[in-house]
């Protein structure tokens, strides 16, 4: 019994040695997220966070913040203007999203990434695809409404539509603007359930509040 009773204790500290060294990997490389200043850097990001969920094959977290370097790298792009490169890229957020879907059903996080990169793709030529990609995108955010209402990741991705459409489309930088304040409100309130999930967006709110035109 006594033998039974040791080897579960050493059993139980390596499995919690092995979840905080997961988690601090994990904590170091999301801390790299905004640090990232070149496209090659979300590249190389989105390998690293792959390649711990090759390792942690339970874990839903290293595809989604490969997804959203991914993604990241392509907001990048786009506001360079070159919307061309957005297709591929979207195809490779979608693959490492797609590994944390089937980790975490009803997953309003996941929902937003999907969210986001219906919106890259619909970039490619807004005109063209605004009635595929865009209402899938308006779809996948409704979902992630509806799993987590007070989420502020939500709110900071209705307040770019409405702040970056056109006046004649219905969009409205003030109204924009409503929304990025109700989203850092949320943010002040809102608790990620650990030091790693999801927590990203309060500086693009406080941004965009603080460069009101």
């Amino acid at each position: 019994m006594k033998n039974l009773l040791v080897a579960l204790m050493v059993f139980c500290g390596f499995t919690a040695f092995a979840q905080t060294n997961y988690e601090k990997v994990m904590a170091e490389k999301i801390a790299k997220i905004e640090q990232s200043k070149t496209p090659e850097d979300f590249t190389a990001l989105a390998n690293d966070f792959l390649r711990i969920g090759e390792k942690e094959k339970t874990q839903w977290l290293p595809g989604y913040y490969a997804a959203l370097a991914h993604i990241q790298k392509g907001r990048m792009l786009m506001r360079d203007g070159k919307v061309s490169e957005l297709d591929p890229i979207a195809k490779e957020a979608q693959s490492a999203l797609d590994k944390s879907a089937d980790l975490s059903k009803d997953n309003a996080e996941i929902f937003i990434l999907q969210k986001m990169i219906h919106s890259l793709k619909m970039m490619v030529n807004p005109q063209e695809r605004f009635m595929s990609e865009g209402m899938l995108a308006s779809d996948a955010l409704g979902k992630a409404e509806k799993l987590d209402p007070e989420n502020p990741r939500i709110s900071l991705l209705k307040a770019e539509d409405i702040y970056f459409t056109p006046e004649q489309f219905g969009g409205s930088k003030e109204k924009g603007l409503e929304f990025f304040q109700k989203s850092l409100e949320q943010f002040k309130t809102y608790k990620p359930k650990s030091a790693i999930d999801p927590n990203w967006g309060q500086g693009e709110a406080e941004y965009f509040l603080a460069n009101k035109p």
